[in-house]
């Protein structure tokens, strides 16, 4: 352990010569492998490095705070004291990925007086896991910072070598809802979070937030070379964030793995963020759901009225039919509402969250569906008009309860930076999707849900930074591209598309991505740059707690063979295991069913067809599976008919065997292991 700390802190000695002017305080992983200094240099500006095994992984990289009246929180600083302290404790999710999670760090605080006349004080606090570190800032209440009105922080990752970078553009009017781009690290631009890069020497790490609550979210700004700087996320105002002391920002975190698969088995996000605080959320299920949805995006049906509307009492029946026929508890309604005959793109103030439409026969409806064994899931979009939402927004909730629907899709369709929201004199205003008006929206919404047994999905969202711990009736949301794109996006998602979020957005947590497209047909009839068998894979690989099988009821019934894959998997989970992958080209993933004995296989590719082994060895030993196996045909190609082309069989397996998964180009393959009694 010395050796690594001596060595650690020559690496920072020779990263920035004469740089530091107080003996840096440091903190090591549990493990002992990842170490994190702070420091002050000559000026009193504060700053933080991270070595792994005595090589340095971020260089001095410094913090602080811009105010918008008051001078900034960043030089003439002295370390007034510093402590450490270790935690390693368990807790349950009430459903998730992985139903315990370990929660094993050590935390460095450190406490930083100003040596002027203003003598601020700013404490920073890290916390350093085995795969990562993630850092805050806490500002006690003082006579010298009663209310921070912050414009920016200066918050820095300077990264200490080269790579390979995985992004999506920050500050564009589509928010999150792009492909991802495959650049060096040092040309990345403004990027969105997480930000996922491979090093030169293969270390993965991926940058992003947690605890997002009454803050801006941030952007990451390259400065030069590998050096990023956190941009707050704009509002309305001056200031971006506006906060009485005392306060604490969001969790800064870094994931840091050996290859891509450890980054997602990191369970940073969640561990900090606060213990559950609305108690019983058993009124939520996991569970899969059809609705009426994906014919509108092929403009078979419209949310409006003209010239066929698709939220209408008879086919809403047909889709509660098709739902107790074959298991799926949820049937989702959009376009059930007044309101969807007016401009309501980016200006929804005519919409009614508890008025149907005079076609859609609301009670009727929830008293068929309960009888069915189904229940109706809402929809409430806002056109980004948040003020508004919220004026009705309790009415909303006992509407949902009332007509039994114990999950509300939510949906905030309007430009970046076009949220609309009443000022505090009744005055217009415009925000952004993951500003901190909008983070304190979302969360005024789950309370309220909680209070009528709703839980939320929602989608044109605020980032997410792993909340769901806090608030588990968050339990899903969009906030990337999604299946909708393969309708009618120019271009379509990339054959690559999925296996780069599952190393990027997937780290934040849920999407609701809406898979099972397994006509592989959009808009038109054009086709989707997908297998048959890669669209039963996304039910693995992509988690949510809410799966939609996204196809028309009709494609289903010409497809049931490979349809009983989505009948059989589950949604969630006891375990996880990311067994192999490679940022944007492959990925297998192995999950064992909530409560059950039942394990799930999924794998993606790309463009490329690919042959990969997997050992069983997750499966539970001294058992034998029935392995049910649902693979790319040998001539199955997303770029011909062959798409179609999928072979379903059954093979008998241990913990001891292997698998050969072979990947068509654009393909997947999806296993259910069944215990052999």
């Amino acid at each position: 352990m010395m050796l690594r700390t001596l060595a650690a802190l020559g690496a920072l000695a020779l990263a920035a010569p004469a740089m530091a002017q107080t003996a840096p305080a440091t903190v090591t992983s549990p493990d002992g492998h990842l170490q994190v200094s702070v420091a002050t240099d000559n000026d009193g500006r504060p700053f933080y490095t991270v070595a792994r095994d005595g090589k340095p992984l971020v260089n001095p990289s410094m913090l602080g705070f811009l105010f918008t009246d008051a001078p900034k929180l960043q030089r003439n600083f002295r370390i007034e004291g510093s402590s450490t302290s270790a935690s390693d404790t368990s807790w349950d999710q009430p459903w998730g990925e992985w139903k315990t999670i370990r929660d094993n760090h050590k935390e460095l605080r450190v406490r930083l007086r100003e040596t002027t006349a203003l003598g601020r004080v700013m404490e920073l606090v890290f916390r350093v896991f085995d795969d990562g570190v993630g850092f805050r800032y806490e500002l006690p209440g003082q006579p010298n910072l009663k209310t921070a009105h912050i414009l920016d922080e200066m918050t820095e990752f300077s990264i200490a070598e080269d790579g390979e970078a995985w992004w999506i553009p920050g500050s564009e009017w589509n928010r999150d809802e792009y492909l991802y781009n495959r650049t060096p690290l040092s040309s990345v631009p403004l990027a969105h979070t997480p930000l996922t890069m491979k090093l030169a020497d293969g270390t993965h790490i991926a940058i992003h937030e947690a605890a997002l609550v009454d803050y801006a979210g941030t952007w990451l700004q390259r400065v030069e070379g590998t050096r990023f700087k956190t941009v707050l996320i704009p509002g309305a105002g001056a200031a971006k964030v506006t906060r009485d002391a005392p306060f604490v920002t969001p969790w800064r975190t870094m994931i840091i793995a050996k290859d891509a698969p450890g980054l997602y088995m990191s369970h940073i996000e969640l561990n900090l963020n606060a213990p559950n605080k609305l108690g019983d959320v058993s009124y939520f299920k996991p569970s899969k759901y059809v609705g009426v949805w994906w014919e509108m995006h092929l403009d078979k049906s419209g949310w409006g009225s003209k010239p066929v509307h698709g939220a209408t009492t008879a086919n809403v029946r047909r889709h509660i039919d098709f739902a107790a026929k074959y298991g799926f508890p949820g049937v989702l309604v959009e376009g059930w509402n007044v309101g969807w005959d007016t401009a309501w793109f980016g200006d929804g103030k005519g919409f009614d969250f508890d008025r149907p439409t005079p076609d859609f026969d609301a009670r009727l409806l929830a008293d068929y569906a309960k009888k069915r064994g189904v229940a109706l899931i809402g929809h409430n979009e806002t056109g980004g008009s948040m003020s508004h939402y919220e004026s009705q927004l309790e009415r909303a909730m006992t509407f949902a309860h009332d007509h039994g629907e114990h999950v509300v899709k939510t949906g905030y369709v309007a430009d970046a930076g076009q949220i609309e929201r009443v000022g505090p004199n009744g005055e217009p205003m415009r925000e952004w999707h993951d500003g901190q008006f909008s983070a304190n929206h979302h969360l005024r919404v789950l309370e309220m849900a909680h209070r009528y047994q709703v839980a939320i999905d929602a989608h044109e969202p605020i980032k997410d930074t792993g909340l769901r711990r806090t608030y588990p009736n968050w339990v899903s949301r969009e906030g990337a591209r999604g299946m909708e794109y393969n309708a009618w996006g120019e271009p379509k998602n990339l054959p690559n598309h999925e296996s780069n979020l599952f190393f990027t957005r997937m780290l934040a947590g849920p999407m609701d991505f809406t898979p099972g497209v397994l006509s592989l047909t959009g808009k038109g009839g054009t086709p989707l740059l997908s297998t048959e068998a890669k669209q039963l894979a996304l039910y693995v690989v992509l988690y949510s707690p809410v799966q939609m099988a996204a196809d028309l009821p009709e494609n289903y019934e010409k497809h049931l063979a490979a349809f009983q894959f989505i009948r059989d998997v589950a949604v969630d989970w006891d375990e996880t295991r990311v067994l192999n992958g490679s940022v944007g080209e492959y990925v297998t993933v192995a999950r064992k069913a909530r409560g059950g004995s039942d394990w799930f296989l999924g794998a993606v590719g790309d463009d490329k067809p690919r042959t990969l082994t997997v050992p069983l060895s997750f499966l539970d030993a001294g058992k034998r599976y029935e392995a049910q196996i649902y693979r790319d045909g040998d001539d199955a190609d997303y770029r011909t008919d062959k798409r179609h082309s999928i072979v379903i069989e059954k093979r008998a397996v241990t913990a001891g065997d292997t698998l050969t998964v072979k990947l068509a180009p654009g393909g997947g393959q999806a296993i259910r292991f069944k215990v052999v009694k």
